[in-house]
C-alpha cells in the first residue's frame, strides 16, 4: 500500500468512526458476506440471510453460519441472482421459506421468480426440500436489471414487487405482470377479488389470456422496497430514473404512471414528464432527487426506537445511509438521514427492536452484517 492510500484509508476510517460516533445508535459488527441482498429472521431469533450469487444461510446472533442447500438456480449477472428471502407467517407449523431470484429463460431471456420450500436442520447444515415455484415474471425478457422482486406477507396474502426490467412500457401493459406489484395466495393462486380479475381488453386481437389477475397496481419501475405500516397500510420504494427515487402509498388498482411520468428523467438526457402534468395518475407520497437508491424499506414497529415508532427506514445504496421517513395518511417526508459510510443493502427490525444492517459489498462496502442498538 503507497503511502498515500494508507493516509486516504486512514482519513476515511476515522470519518465513518467519527460518524458512527454521532449516530443516535450503537454499532456492533456481527459478520460479513459476498454481495448479501436480505435477510429474515426465524421463530427462535436466527436469521437466514441469501447472497446474491445463490447462497443462502442460517445465521445465528454471534455470527455463526449454517449453509442451506436444495436452492433453485440461480442466474446471476447484472442485478440478477438471489434476491428476498421471506419465511411464511405459519412457519413455526409448515416450516415453509420463500425466496425470490432471477431465471433464466430461452434465447438468453430472464425473469424473477418466487419459489419456496421445507427448511429442514441436520449436522449443522440447512436444507430445503418439496422447492415449487409459485410466481413468474411473464414475459421472460432480455437483460439483468429490475428485477425487483421483494416478498411481502401481510393480510392473508403475498404481495410481490414485480420490476420493469428496464424495459419500460411493460409496466402499462397488462398482458404483463412486469412493473406492477402482485398478490397473491401464498400458494401463487390469484384472490378473486383483485382488482384486474374481471378485466377484458376491448382489443379483439389482443389474446385475453393473461397475467393480469394478479395485479394490485401498475406503473412502477424498480420497486426495491416494500413495507406495511402501522395502520395495515402497503408501501413501495422505487428506485427511479436518473432523479426521482418515489416512496409510493399503494391503493387497489392504482397506476403511478411509469414510464409516462416520473419526477426523474432518462439517463440518456431524455426529458419524462413530471408526475404533476398528469393528475389520472398517482402521485409518489415522497421523491427524492438527488436520489437515495433504495436497497429496502421497512417500518419500525418496537420500543428500542421507540421515537421512530411507526417511521419508515430506506437503506440507501448510493446514499450510503438510512433513512428515516415519517409516513401520515398518504403523505410521507424525510426526517434524519444516518450516513453509514457504504452503501446499505437491507434494514430489518430485531425481536428485540434492534436494527440489523447488510452493507452491500461494492464500491468499498464490505458486505457486512451490523447490529443497531439504541444509546
Amino acid at each position: 500500500m503507497t503511502r498515500l492510500l494508507a493516509i486516504a484509508l486512514s482519513f476515511t476510517l476515522m470519518a465513518c468512526a467519527q460518524a458512527q460516533n454521532d449516530q443516535p445508535f450503537n454499532v456492533e459488527t456481527i459478520t460479513d458476506f459476498h454481495e448479501p441482498w436480505a435477510m429474515t429472521f426465524l421463530p427462535d431469533g436466527r436469521m437466514l440471510v441469501s447472497e446474491k450469487k445463490g447462497s443462502l444461510y442460517i445465521v445465528n446472533e454471534m455470527g455463526q453460519k449454517a449453509p442451506v442447500s436444495g436452492l433453485p438456480d440461480v442466474d446471476y449477472g447484472g442485478q440478477g441472482g438471489f434476491g428476498d428471502v421471506e419465511v411464511h407467517p405459519d412457519f413455526a407449523d409448515n416450516n415453509l421459506v420463500y425466496m425470490s431470484y432471477a431465471e433464466g429463460g430461452v434465447n438468453g431471456t430472464r425473469g424473477a421468480a418466487v419459489a419456496r420450500g421445507v427448511l429442514s436442520e441436520s449436522n449443522g447444515r440447512g436444507y430445503l426440500s418439496d422447492v415449487e415455484v409459485v410466481w413468474r415474471q411473464y414475459p421472460k425478457v432480455v437483460g439483468r436489471g429490475h428485477y425487483g422482486h421483494r416478498i411481502v406477507f401481510h393480510d392473508g396474502y403475498m404481495w410481490i414487487s414485480s420490476g420493469d426490467r428496464q424495459k419500460f412500457t411493460p409496466s402499462q401493459d397488462m398482458q404483463s405482470n412486469i412493473g406492477k406489484v402482485v398478490r397473491l395466495y401464498d400458494d401463487g393462486s390469484v384472490p378473486d377479488d383483485n382488482p384486474f380479475v374481471d378485466y377484458i381488453d376491448e382489443d379483439p386481437a389482443v389474446d385475453d389470456e393473461g397475467v393480469y389477475d394478479q395485479v394490485w397496481s401498475l406503473g412502477h419501475r424498480n420497486p426495491l422496497g416494500m413495507a406495511v405500516d402501522l395502520e395495515g397500510e402497503l408501501w413501495v420504494m422505487e428506485m427511479g430514473p436518473a432523479g426521482g427515487d418515489e416512496l409510493n402509498h399503494i391503493k387497489r388498482g392504482g397506476n403511478y404512471g411509469y414510464p409516462i411520468v416520473s419526477n426523474g428523467d432518462h439517463y440518456d438526457g431524455r426529458e419524462i414528464p413530471d408526475h404533476d402534468t398528469r393528475p389520472e395518475f398517482l402521485a409518489p407520497a415522497a421523491w427524492w432527487t438527488p436520489v437515495v437508491s433504495p436497497g429496502n424499506l421497512i417500518v419500525v414497529r418496537g420500543e428500542m426506537f421507540s421515537d421512530w415508532r411507526g417511521d419508515a427506514l430506506i437503506a440507501g445504496l448510493s446514499s450510503q445511509a438510512i433513512v428515516r421517513v415519517a409516513l401520515d395518511g398518504d403523505e410521507a417526508r424525510e426526517v434524519e438521514r444516518y450516513p453509514m459510510g457504504a452503501r446499505i443493502r437491507s434494514v430489518l427490525e430485531g425481536p428485540d427492536g434492534a436494527l440489523w444492517v447488510l452493507e452491500d459489498e461494492r464500491a468499498g462496502s464490505q458486505g457486512r452484517l451490523l447490529k443497531l442498538t439504541a444509546k
